[in-house]
């Protein structure tokens, strides 16, 4: 189901004394509701950022995960909600509502949130999903998909201590997008490009590996990624981005340590360090080719203080300020 954007989800400080120059996100943020059929947007469309949020974690369930990453949307709101407004003559700043999940029909949502992307991406904003589990990524590149050519390459970028590449001849689930894409990949004869930063040993089996290298993964396990290492990344980045035409990225919160983020799904006791992924993630807004990202995996009910919350709000805060730079 779809669920239009309200003004009640952003709510925060206003610092009257400041006007306009104290404004924050909550108060500049616009709202479009995708149920209309005619939408015009007044704002130069090449810095246009739409929040379109997936309030599902039956992804999570079926891979017997910890449950809480429906709510994880809205606590990703009011996180933003308080960011302080800069460069606010650059872009525009867009509310796109939820696709939810009703009696845990969640191929059916899956299905929604493309189109709804793919609506987005008509509109020519660069669409930022606030998740939800994982199984918001399958959802998400059938939106990519449905849009760009099938002559034009999508390279999918997963920052993600887990490959995500399952087997799904059960069920679909949060721990399948990425082998569902593959499929994908393969039913329409293109290319399957996916590149994954962050990955542990201890919580991928052998047979995972197996499967990411037949598939030809590019993956780098977290202990490289590290600040000593990062040339090495930096050119198996620059060498991966140079294959596709576009690029969706696609942040799973629990690449990171419980002590950044302990709000997940699936929590580590070792992780990559947000301003690792931040660096990278810059290097990829500078290639010029990003069409979209997501952040999965917020559980806002196992977060502290709502550390990752506010780690995940930092991270959009950065690569907005970095498109818009473009």
């Amino acid at each position: 189901m779809y669920i239009p954007p309200t003004k009640q989800r952003w709510q925060g400080r206003i610092d009257v004394p400041d006007g306009q120059e104290g404004y924050r996100w909550h108060q500049y943020v616009k709202l479009l509701d995708l149920k209309q059929e005619r939408i015009r947007l007044t704002e130069s469309a090449k810095n246009t950022i739409a929040f379109l949020g997936f309030a599902s974690d039956e992804g999570v369930r079926r891979n017997k995960g910890r449950t809480g990453a429906v709510i994880g949307p809205d606590h990703l709101r009011k996180a933003l909600a308080n960011l302080a407004l800069h460069k606010s003559e650059k872009f525009a700043l867009y509310d796109a509502g939820d696709v939810g999940i009703e009696n845990q029909q969640l191929e059916f949502s899956q299905e929604l949130l493309g189109e709804k992307v793919a609506k987005l991406l008509s509109l020519k904003v660069t669409p930022v999903l606030l998740g939800g589990g994982h199984e918001i990524a399958y959802g998400h590149f059938l939106g990519l998909r449905k849009h760009i050519p099938q002559t034009e390459s999508i390279g999918i970028i997963n920052f993600d201590a887990h490959f995500d590449l399952r087997s799904y001849e059960t069920e679909m689930s949060s721990g399948t997008p990425f082998r569902q894409i593959a499929d994908l990949c393969k039913e329409q004869n293109q290319d399957f490009h996916y590149c994954c930063f962050g990955i542990q040993e201890t919580g991928n089996t052998q047979a995972l590996f197996r499967k990411a290298e037949e598939l030809g993964v590019n993956y780098y396990h977290h202990h490289q990624c590290q600040w000593h290492n990062i040339h090495y990344l930096e050119e198996q980045l620059t060498a991966f981005i140079q294959k596709t035409d576009h690029l969706y990225v696609t942040i799973d919160l629990d690449a990171f340590s419980a002590a950044y983020a302990p709000g997940v799904s699936a929590a580590n006791g070792l992780g990559i360090h947000p301003e690792i992924a931040l660096h990278l993630l810059q290097k990829i807004i500078e290639s010029g080719k990003l069409l979209s990202l997501d952040i999965a995996e917020l559980s806002p009910i196992h977060d502290i203080d709502q550390r990752t919350a506010k780690l995940a709000a930092q991270m959009i805060f950065r690569a907005v300020m970095q498109l818009i730079e473009q």
